[in-house]
């Protein structure tokens, strides 16, 4: 591909809107760009230029990963660290990178869950994976049950005084868990900037739970990820099962979840979504947005051209 240069319209009035991540000095855009599939080295590299370029030349700034994403494990990071030596290095400091570790990365007792040995060491592979010198954002991918939530919490802590993390975040932890990360982090000036949940027209346990407005309440910003339900949140089901879908493949999503009143729901979604000139993705994306407390939704893109559908519910 031809040398890369951002389109100088990407932050123009009218295109992306930014919003304040809680009380901290972080804009994020409303639409921000997931590397769990389509980034790994099952995935064309050429095709992950193509849409990582658009993003940024449409204000997509923030680019979202994990050790694990793939597959295989550690090669999005892998992908991305090309990605900032072919087209982006010029650009680092317009890029927001987010990163996670909790996850199952490599065997043995040190490469899962919290502990600060496998938190440390994961940072420090996808600093040299991703060619950084430091991550904007790295989050404790899950709440681990065992390990003291002092343990965890102080490696984050640490990762920033060490300028290996300028922010640090919570995934999918519980609310109690919650309170006591944002207490603990605040008394050690290391301020809990975002909490990343699955949020969604199918799923509202964030809002449940009361995640939401814990977050809205201590300036804590909050981030979906699913935010189309792995398809289910889109035209692909109204009329079924596609052969070449996830659902047909039983990959993320079964076929017994579409039921008969599950898909008359869609329906109806989709139907209001045309009255009101959009696609039931859009509806759905929008959705999330206007709920209180959102700073951002998380998308994957298969290519450009799904990624500039999403665009549009955020215009």
């Amino acid at each position: 591909m031809e040398n890369y240069s951002a389109s100088p319209t990407r932050y123009d009035e009218g295109g992306m809107t930014f919003r304040r991540c809680g009380r901290s000095g972080v804009l994020l855009p409303e639409l921000s760009l997931g590397f769990w599939h389509n980034f790994g080295s099952v995935d064309p590299y050429e095709r992950s230029r193509e849409i990582t370029r658009y993003a940024l030349d449409h204000g997509v700034v923030h680019w979202d990963l994990a050790n694990n994403y793939g597959p295989a494990y550690g090669s999005a990071e892998e992908t991305m660290g090309r990605l900032m030596d072919d087209d982006f290095r010029p650009y680092r400091d317009e890029l927001f990178i987010s990163s996670k570790a909790g996850y199952d990365m490599w065997p043995g007792p040190y490469g899962n869950w919290g502990s600060r040995k496998y938190l440390m060491a994961s940072l420090d592979q996808s600093l040299k994976r991703m060619h950084l010198d430091y991550v904007d954002l790295f989050y404790s991918h899950r709440y681990d049950p065992e390990t003291p939530l002092e343990e965890t919490l102080q490696a984050l802590v640490d990762m920033v005084k060490a300028g290996k993390a300028l922010y640090v975040g919570i995934s999918r932890w519980p609310l109690q868990a919650t309170q006591f990360a944002y207490d603990y982090l605040k008394e050690r000036d290391v301020p809990l900037l975002i909490y990343q949940g699955r949020l969604n027209l199918l799923d509202r346990e964030p809002q449940q739970e009361g995640i939401l407005d814990f977050c809205a309440e201590r300036g804590v910003g909050f981030i979906s990820f699913s935010p189309l339900a792995q398809g289910l949140l889109t035209d692909r089901y109204l009329n079924g099962i596609p052969e070449d879908s996830r659902m047909s493949k039983g990959k993320f999503l079964k076929e017994s979840m579409l039921t008969p009143e599950l898909l008359r729901q869609l329906q109806q979604w989709n139907a209001e979504a045309q009255a009101e000139g959009r696609t039931l993705a859009e509806k759905a994306l929008r959705w999330i947005l206007e709920q209180r407390g959102v700073t951002s939704v998380l998308v994957g893109a298969s290519s450009t051209r799904q990624l500039e559908k999403n665009l549009k519910a955020v215009r």
